[in-house]
């Protein structure tokens, strides 16, 4: 660690060099770019030299480990000679005297650097002078990593890799002498453990003793694998990764993590192990087009039905739904949906025409679809996932702050003095954005964590908060009140930067600690001290996710937090910030591309003269100055018969929407569905057009992050059969509509957008890469972009950011005698909203199979449920079965459950009923009832 200042000056191998107090004699050798061999030092983790290898001579007695020796001023390095090189080599036999032949490592990849140290010193197998003995265990019990112990030379980065950069705690010693060796919680299997399966263990294993285990192709270490520098198609931290190719089989064999500001080269379950699933053999590679004998339409396999499931497992049984499609040339299909699309509009009106486009997709396709419905289809019905996420924290966000977007980067908690974090499974839903949580927090960063379960992250809190379900609103009004109570607020900040304090002063005077705690359940005392902390923090920042906005009062809940940083001066400095995090890996990036119903490209208002004028003109065609229908009333339009034409890219709202014994009669009501997506999903099954359209890996395009950075996702491999890009697609349905639409590549989509959307601008393919950069950026030659948004005022009308007082409002749908738990749905690590892809990615399924709902043991136990036991759960809108695991995490009275499985989709349960003013589902709260199936 570089403890100051003051600079040093020294000779290592003669070369003069000065550096900073503090430095290591290896980070010193390194500014001259001097090697010096290493085992047991990562850069990124605390040196401990247990390895010896990077030993050099100091003019003392013994050789010195340069990765802790720190440099001292006059010292005179030598890091070559005889000597050491006849003391390196020794060491590299000696830990080769016990190394297994033909170790993992040794035949499925070339970095094993203790193999690469022995051909660098010319030894051949293991020195017959050495003893050698009866060997350690192997332990196969993962499914994504193998452990041979005879490999291991107890270097320990394994351990600081589990604990300094995943802060996962899983790994320690356990042994004495030649037994020692590493092991996994209270030395059990790997796979038995407590371990999250990151791989940054084997990541940062120097040897075959942590190896990843092959997912699609054998790693070999004679096998050519081409690298590919690309994104993360999971979640919205965005992380970089790069991709090895074997060319040969056209599939990804491994992923790494790169250097990134987003990541920091770490990777989650999901970015690591979870690409394979491009290469599912239920990849569609053809158009399809229903049948004749097919109509009307209606749900296909049995589980959309709503029966009882012919074939175990989870996908869709392609067997009982193929028959009803038949094979259709891209020139007959693409004619049917045009026309069909086109009648429809025509005859109706264009109102009764509506997109869902996906957050999968990429900057270029949210912009040409959302510009295909506009500009073609005539009607702002355009809308995708963003609704069922966030979109109250963005009606809150604009509203008072008049930006959308978060004010700081997830990764400036490092310069928080308090952190926030709300509503949000951080560790399960946002690995990566997690381990920059639980890094500031071992290092002084106090961290509060408040939600209705006791997730993963608050096991890193100093102050945990489990509040009732729904209750947040009571919580943060009892905060502000303490604050203004006890002065605790910035006066200068609200005098100049906001408006609207004494409605806000005169609102939360009500909610006095005591009375908060009779609706959120936490002490008085302790909203109290945790108001104080707050308040006297010089630098707080807040993050939450969708405990936060997936309720009928979300947008309520976020007005609070941010009231909360207004009234503290929380916004514009390092360390303090608002960050909703975002969940597809880019759903902010299709927000600010307008697959929004009431906006264009970069929250240009719909209902603005000025804003649809401008459009017109870049399109070329009048558009429609009324606001769109957002998903859930889209869905309700198809119902009823407003709707009668649609059109989904990447979207399967069979899935993702509540109540879907509604959304059921929907699809089958419509007129007319195409359905342009990579598999065959439940939603497909109401398709009247099905077009094979590409997957993340099979074309280039930008993404933006949770943090607001834009990064080009690169080709990584050979699209199957006749699939195409999805940008192409759409190109083809609007030319087909009377409307040409052409572009050479991605890269001139994005060109066409960043003209149109004033926070892009500047922004290009060739200055993204290769690392992205945040938007806005005024100078994307020489910047990362701003960081930092609105230290000096907000972009609303009076330049201020406004106080929004609000009280608080039970759920929609509270608990009685026939539904007396509260249902909560959400993630889980291993998984991704409906399981297209990651219900086909081989490592991710075989970690987490089935359906699972959880339950506090107290409730089970007086249910008389054991864990693993079927349960059915109804709610007024439909049942399900599954199992029940045990979770002292989940609060009495409650069940969570994750709505990645179609088998038991928690959908069914949840209510449709809509926040008022950001119309998003309440999917953490409605009443259910438990028995035994």
């Amino acid at each position: 660690m570089i403890t100051g200042t003051r600079t040093i000056s020294l000779e290592i191998d003669g070369r003069p060099v000065t550096v900073p107090e503090g430095t290591t004699l290896y980070d010193a050798a390194r500014q001259l770019d001097v090697e010096i061999p290493v085992l047991c030092h990562d850069p990124r983790m605390r040196p401990v030299g247990v390895c010896r290898m990077c030993v050099v001579d100091v003019g003392e007695r013994v050789l010195a480990a340069a990765c802790v020796r720190k440099a001292a001023d006059g010292m005179s390095v030598i890091t070559r000679s005889d000597k050491i090189e006849r003391c390196r080599k020794t060491l590299t036999e000696l830990l080769l005297s016990d190394y297994p032949e033909g170790s993992a490592r040794e035949q499925k990849s070339a970095d094993d650097l203790l193999l690469q140290l022995a051909r660098d010193y010319g030894i051949e197998g293991r020195a017959p002078s050495l003893p050698r003995g009866n060997g350690r265990p192997q332990d196969d019990s993962s499914p994504v990593i193998a452990v041979d112990h005879s490999a291991c030379i107890l270097c320990d980065r394994c351990i600081r890799g589990c604990d300094e950069i995943q802060h996962n705690d899983v790994i320690g010693r356990t042994g004495k002498g030649y037994g020692s060796r590493i092991s996994f919680d209270l030395d059990n299997p790997m796979g038995e453990s407590t371990c999250v399966a990151c791989g940054e263990c084997a990541a940062v294993c120097p040897t075959g003793a942590l190896t990843v285990k092959p997912i699609t192709v054998p790693i070999e270490a004679d096998r050519p694998l081409e690298t590919v520098d690309s994104v993360c198609p999971y979640c919205g931290v965005g992380c970089a990764i790069t991709y090895h190719v074997d060319r040969e089989k056209n599939a990804v064999a491994r992923a790494e993590g790169r250097d990134s500001p987003a990541s920091e080269s770490r990777l989650c379950v999901k970015g690591r192990f979870g690409f394979d699933y491009a290469k599912h053999p239920q990849r569609l590679t053809t158009p399809l087009i229903r049948r004749d004998d097919y109509y009307p339409k209606g749900p296909l396999s049995s589980d959309v039905k709503g029966e009882r499931r012919k074939k175990p497992g989870g996908l869709v049984d392609y067997d009982e739904v193929m028959p009803a499609f038949r094979e259709a040339t891209w020139e007959e299909a693409l004619d049917l949906a045009a026309s069909r699309l086109k009648a429809i509009r025509d005859e109706f009106g264009p109102s009764t025409l509506a997109g869902f486009g996906s957050a999968k997709c990429s900057n270029e396709e949210a912009y040409l679809f959302q510009k295909l419905v506009r500009a073609v289809f005539g009607t702002n019905n355009i809308d995708h996932c963003t609704r069922l996420c966030h979109a109250s924290s963005v009606a809150a966000l604009l509203e008072t702050i008049g930006s959308g977007a978060v004010t700081n980067v997830f990764s400036d908690v490092r310069n928080a003095d308090v952190a926030i974090v709300t509503g949000s499974n951080t560790t399960e839903n946002h690995p990566v954005a997690a381990t920059f949580i639980k890094d500031a927090a071992s290092k002084g960063t106090t961290l509060i964590v408040i939600d209705s379960r006791e997730t993963g992250i608050a096991r890193h809190a100093h102050h945990f908060l489990q509040i009732e379900p729904g209750s947040d609103v009571a919580l943060y009004n009892a905060m502000m009140h303490v604050m203004i109570e006890e002065d605790l607020i910035k006066h200068d900040y609200i005098a100049r930067y906001t408006e609207g304090f004494e409605e806000l002063k005169g609102l939360v005077a009500r909610y006095t600690p005591e009375v908060a705690a009779k609706i959120c359940g936490v002490s008085a005392d302790k909203i109290a001290e945790v108001a104080r902390i707050f308040g006297k923090a010089n630098a707080a920042i807040i993050y939450w996710g969708m405990g936060i906005s997936q309720h009928t009062h979300g947008t309520d809940n976020a007005r609070c937090l941010i009231s909360l940083a207004l009234l503290s001066g929380n916004i514009g400095r390092p360390g303090t910030g608002l960050h909703p995090l975002r969940g597809q890996n880019n759903v902010q990036g299709a927000s600010d591309a307008g697959l929004i119903p009431m906006v264009y490209p970069d929250y240009q208002n719909v209902a603005s003269e000025e804003a649809r004028q401008k459009f017109e003109e870049a399109w070329g065609v009048p558009l429609d100055p009324n606001p769109g229908l957002t998903v859930v009333e889209i869905i309700g339009g198809a119902l009823d018969g407003s709707i009668k034409g649609m059109y989904m890219m990447g979207e399967n709202p069979f899935l993702s929407d509540p109540n879907v014994n509604k959304v059921r009669k929907a699809l089958a009501s419509l007129e007319f569905l195409c359905v342009q997506d990579i598999f065959l999903t439940e939603t497909a099954e109401f398709a009247d057009v099905i077009l094979p359209a590409t997957s993340f890996f099979e074309k280039t395009g930008t993404y933006t992050n949770s943090d607001r950075r834009v990064q080009v996702g690169q080709v990584t491999l050979e699209a199957p059969g006749e699939a195409r890009l999805d940008w192409e697609i759409v190109c083809e349905i609007a030319t087909r509509m009377g409307y040409p639409m052409s572009y050479d590549s991605a890269s001139a989509i994005f060109e066409e957008f960043t003209s149109l959307a004033p926070s892009y601008s500047g922004l290009d393919y060739d200055n993204l890469k290769p690392t992205g950069k945040l938007w806005p950026c005024p100078d994307p030659e020489t910047s990362d972009g701003v960081q930092l948004l609105f230290g000096d005022g907000f972009p609303t009308s009076s330049g201020r950011g406004k106080f929004v007082p609000v009280d608080y409002q039970p759920a929609a749908e509270l608990p009685d005698d026939e539904y007396p738990f509260v249902l909560n749905t959400g993630r889980m690590l291993e998984h991704w909203h409906t399981g297209t892809m990651t219900r086909r990615a081989k490592a991710l399924h075989a970690i987490e199979p089935e359906a699972v709902c959880q339950m506090n043991p107290q409730d089970l136990q007086a249910m008389g449920l054991e864990p693993g036991t079927l349960v059915t759960l109804t709610t007024r809108r439909g049942t399900i079965t599954l199992k029940v695991r045990s979770a002292p995490s989940v609060a009495r009275g409650n069940v969570f459950m994750p709505f990645h499985f179609r088998e038991a989709s928690a959908n069914i349960l949840t209510n449709d009923v809509l926040d008022p003013h950001g119309k998003i589902p309440e999917y953490k709260f409605c009443a259910v009832k438990v028995e035994k199936a």
